[in-house]
């Protein structure tokens, strides 16, 4: 019994020696004896380095050419040079890879009949083509933003350079825009891009972070702060101490809005139909930041009002309102009583009061009521066969109930978005609510921008939340005026 005591002992000796010479041996490959490490600064960095110039991925510190990372806990920063950390891998409807895959090294790693970078889409397709296509639709109802491919009701984003610059669930987000064309970088390497916008750090400022501001936040915002105490009027961004006001001049030679803290708004100047000529105060004043100085002969707030005239500048208002909060319905100019409407020349403008707009019976491929009745003072009257706002719904119908149903179906299996009844496989969106529109009564229009009051400022038809204007207009609420002055 003592003499297998002894033999355990030596062998657990031997043993002990034996990794101790096995670790001297591991220490020197790598440089570092006892306490010391042989490696030059140099050389112990060049181990760390990683192939884009990072230490240790920029994620741990270099000891003796050994990268220490800075998380210890397993699936978080691990690798040779840190350069694996599951928790930042792709994810989809809020879940890592998707739910169809684990994260390998910042990679998703698919389960079958599963592909893409977050796992998200699904080879087999069991849904129906027109279903796949609806629920990749945007909300201007174009698939895919016109920017990738639809699969099974997922968008695949074109992006043949592998930067995956083209993301959104429907493809909308172009981080193109956030390249810096000097240095290449995403938002010149000081701000992150998101969605075709770049937020930049702290210090930073510019379309893609390309300037750096010296002075405070604090110091920044005092500057910019307008008399009435309010950063840049609540007319303009403030950048670095100095006001960048909103510039709504088509021109680009000079902004409408303008003062050290955008004080100055000369769009009080103009009238609502001509905001976009030159003739600011009606051609018969000067205007000094955003208050007009009439010529003699002429008064009212923007000089529209001839005292020549034999009634008062209320009275003339007066008669040219008729049922309308504006003056010829914001269609025309007032002059002594009278309404002169505008564009000059354009027939469809029309009444006392300007208070006929045949364009509204344009639908959106500009036909006049659907090419099923006529205009009168800007509303439809339907021959007998059809009927609607432009009276574009039938009212005989050639298909079975069941068969209009499925076309009056979204994506979700809801008829009409749950806002409107089906007539022949077409919506017909509840009158009850003006703002709901759209194929599948999905859209609401009081998401169009308004100007004046004015739904596309009165110069376009709202479709599904956007604008589209009629012509000669611009702008994201048809409020800029393009062609020639009147």
């Amino acid at each position: 019994m003592n003499a297998e005591a002894l033999v355990n002992s030596i062998f657990a000796s031997l043993l002990l020696i034996l990794l101790l010479v096995i670790e001297e041996s591991l220490l020197q490959s790598l440089g570092q004896v006892g306490d010391k490490c042989k490696l030059s600064t140099d050389a112990s960095l060049k181990r760390c380095r990683t192939s884009d110039g990072l230490i240790c991925s920029g994620r741990g510190k270099c000891e003796c050419g050994v990268c220490i990372c800075q998380v210890s806990d397993p699936k978080m920063y691990y690798g040779p040079r840190c350069e694996c950390h599951d928790w930042v891998c792709a994810t989809h409807d809020g879940k890592t890879c998707g739910g169809h895959g684990t994260c390998d090294c910042g990679k998703c790693i698919c389960d079958d009949e599963w592909f893409g970078e977050a796992c998200q889409y699904q080879e087999n397709c069991k849904l129906s083509q027109q279903k796949s296509k609806d629920l990749c639709r945007n909300a201007q109802g174009l698939v895919c933003s016109k920017a990738g491919t639809c699969h099974c009701g997922s968008c695949i984003c074109n992006n043949p350079d592998g930067k995956s610059l083209i993301s959104g669930t429907h493809c909308e987000c172009d981080d193109n825009q956030c390249l810096d064309e000097d240095s290449g970088e995403v938002c010149g390497g000081h701000g992150m891009c998101y969605c075709g916008n770049c937020y930049c750090s702290a210090g930073w400022h510019g379309d893609k972070c390309e300037f750096q501001c010296d002075i405070s936040p604090w110091e920044s915002r005092r500057r910019c702060t307008s008399p009435d105490g309010k950063i840049c009027s609540n007319r303009g961004t403030c950048v670095c101490g100095e006001c960048t006001c909103y510039d709504v001049d088509p021109s680009g030679d000079w902004g409408d809005i303008h003062g050290d803290t955008c004080e100055c708004d000369e769009r009080s100047c103009q009238a609502t139909y001509d905001r976009y000529s030159d003739k600011f105060c009606f051609g018969n004043g000067q205007c000094h930041c955003g208050r007009c100085e009439c010529k003699e002969g002429w008064t009212g707030k923007k000089c529209e009002h001839p005292l020549s005239c034999s009634l008062s500048m209320e009275t003339s208002e007066k008669k040219c309102r008729g049922r309308s909060e504006r003056p010829c319905h914001g269609r025309g100019q007032c002059v002594c009583g009278q309404c002169m409407c505008y564009p000059p020349g354009d027939s469809r403008v029309h009444g006392k009061n300007c208070e006929c707009d045949d364009r509204q019976c344009e639908d959106v491929n500009k036909d006049i009521c659907g090419g099923h009745g006529f205009c009168s003072c800007g509303r439809c009257i339907c021959n007998g066969q059809f009927f609607g706002s432009h009276c574009q719904f039938p009212r005989n119908c050639n298909m079975t109930i069941e068969q209009s149903k499925n076309l009056c179906e979204t994506a979700h299996g809801v008829t009409c978005s749950g806002k409107g009844s089906c007539h022949c496989g077409k919506c017909i969106c509840t009158p009850n609510e003006w703002y709901i529109s759209g194929d599948f009564c999905e859209c609401d229009d009081r998401k169009c921008d308004q100007h004046d009051g004015l739904i596309c400022t009165g110069n376009g038809v709202c479709n599904c939340g956007t604008c589209e204007c009629w012509d000669g207009w611009t702008g994201n609420a048809c409020e800029i005026w393009m062609a020639e002055e009147y």
